[in-house]
């Protein structure tokens, strides 16, 4: 079934469409904490998937006022970039440094530089599809595999080394979730239809957005349950002035500061000091830089402990 006589299928549109919605919700929540860098590369990974279903979807087709060969090289490109993002995704998402090659040599090299090569330059001269298809695949065909092996073994040693920290389930649903981008070549070889496609890669995107939301809890737990504590614990005034004067922290900075100290949300530290919700944030995220902190916890514990 098709949607607004295009050539995108309903469950393509579907799943855009909550992508969307999911894109803009997590923007929102990253401008408010940019410090988080988890959810940039998330946020990276949910915009290349959303290029990937409109174009892949609405490409080709000979109604739109764009050439054929032009909506073939955006839709075979969205993929291959979407799945050349997966390893650097995982390696900064997921701090696998044991992928650092693969991420930022392997994949433009194999991935695309043949994609580059066949779909864009042979292809745009000689106009046919499936010479691109048939020799532009070989070579990423292959290396997905060597990539394939190598994210399972950087995980795997990950997921070994801070045994205790991550479950064996997480582990096995990074596993799945991956398996679906992997073979992503072959389902440009053999031209699987649009619905299956997108059924299969984003049926492992949506795994991996269960682990992020999941990893996102677990650690908003952590930071609050720190927070409680830090919040709670009688530090010695002069550690905190002289921790105020050590960053060069302003009075208003200050001020705001102490009212997180107490638990108070932004709107109510705005309420109280007459000004807006945006410039308490403001206050916040530079003295996030002025400490070099991530968050709320990093900031009261560098500023209640004691530096020599």
């Amino acid at each position: 079934m098709l949607v607004f006589g295009t050539e995108m299928h309903i469950v393509t549109f579907v799943f855009a469409l909550l992508e969307i919605i999911m894109f803009f919700y997590q923007l929102i929540y990253y401008l408010s904490r940019p410090q988080d860098e988890s959810r940039k590369w998330y946020l990276i990974l949910l915009f290349l998937l959303i290029i990937y279903n409109i174009t892949g979807g609405l490409f080709p087709d000979p109604k739109l006022n764009i050439p054929i060969i032009t909506q073939n090289i955006i839709a075979y490109g969205s993929g291959f970039f979407a799945a050349a993002y997966f390893p650097y995704y995982f390696y900064k998402g997921f701090n696998l440094k044991r992928l650092r090659f693969h991420a930022l040599y392997g994949v433009p090299l194999f991935l695309i530089a043949p994609y580059i090569i066949f779909f864009v330059i042979a292809y745009s001269i000689n106009g046919n599809l499936d010479w691109a298809i048939k020799y532009g695949i070989i070579i990423p065909f292959f290396y997905s595999f060597i990539l394939l092996w190598a994210i399972l073994r950087a995980i795997k040693l990950k997921y070994t080394e801070d045994r205790g920290k991550i479950n064996f389930l997480e582990m096995t649903a990074v596993y799945c979730a991956l398996l679906p981008w992997a073979t992503l070549t072959i389902f440009a070889y053999f031209r699987v239809g649009q619905l299956a496609e997108v059924i299969m890669t984003n049926g492992g995107f949506v795994i991996i957005t269960v682990i992020f939301i999941t990893r996102s809890i677990k650690k908003a737990r952590e930071e609050y349950e720190q927070f409680l504590e830090l919040s709670s614990s009688v530090t010695q005034p002069y550690v905190f002035d002289k921790n105020v004067q050590l960053y060069q922290l302003t009075n208003r900075e200050v001020e705001i500061i102490q009212f997180i100290r107490q638990g108070l949300k932004y709107k109510e530290i705005a309420n109280k000091l007459f000004i807006s919700e945006r410039t308490v944030s403001t206050h916040v995220q530079n003295a996030f830089e002025k400490t070099k902190s991530s968050n709320k916890v990093e900031l009261l514990h560098k500023l209640d402990q004691l530096n020599s």
